[in-house]
């Protein structure tokens, strides 16, 4: 089934032509454009497909400045139409999560007996050793920031501009938001139409300064 939403430029340029904008109008993101990037954005992936972000859309103007008050007063919060709060949960190694997760890839037709026998008895393991992160807020951060990327991208395909920021009083944010103890915040992101012009473009140190070839520092 086709989106009623219409993109207005492909990838390579979505991702050429993105900029964090520091101010925005206030004129409202169409709905249906709205659903669609939240929809796209978490089509992002995540380990063993525990998708452990979670996002709440600030969009009540008293809510936008409660916000505002936990981002040091930063005007953008308040300018755009959406922020979004972007949060990592924790709970997903819990059995009644892991069987959710089964559930949704057996509904799709992507998980089969076999592996779900593997993802019981290997997500447990996993995040009890946690080999390749330190804390668990560290890994929900890791996986939530992947699905931010995505939303920007997206977003920007339809013509919406985005600021990610973490410049935030993360207890602030989850006192004033009613956020659990159990999930942590991980960035805001305010989106909507920028304000005319976006920042130039910064630059990227080049492919061969950040990309090494077989070992680290080895030239690519």
């Amino acid at each position: 089934m086709t989106s009623p939403a219409q993109t207005v430029m492909g990838l390579q340029e979505s991702i050429e032509q993105r900029r964090a904008a520091r101010a925005f109008k206030s004129d409202p993101i169409p709905e249906e454009i709205l659903k669609e990037i939240l929809r796209l954005g978490v089509r992002a992936p995540s380990g063993y497909n525990l998708q452990p972000w979670r996002f709440i859309l600030v969009r009540q103007q008293e809510n936008k400045y409660k916000l505002k008050a936990c981002a040091f007063d930063q005007p953008q919060i308040g300018q755009a139409p959406v922020v979004l709060i972007c949060c990592g949960y924790r709970d997903v190694a819990a059995s009644e999560y892991i069987e959710s997760v089964i559930q949704i890839g057996t509904d799709f037709s992507g998980l089969n007996d076999q592996y779900a026998g593997y993802v019981r008895s290997a997500i447990p393991s996993f995040f009890e050793n946690h080999p390749s992160f330190s804390t668990l807020e560290a890994w929900t951060n890791r996986h939530t920031m992947i699905a931010v990327a995505h939303i920007m991208i997206v977003a920007k395909s339809f013509g919406v501009d985005s600021c990610p920021m973490e410049g935030f009083i993360a207890s602030q944010v989850k006192e004033a938001f009613n956020i659990p103890q159990n999930v942590d915040v991980c960035c805001l992101l305010p989106i909507g139409y920028a304000t005319e012009p976006l920042k130039d473009y910064g630059g990227r140190f080049p492919v061969e300064q950040v990309c090494f070839g077989e070992s680290y520092g080895e030239s690519l």
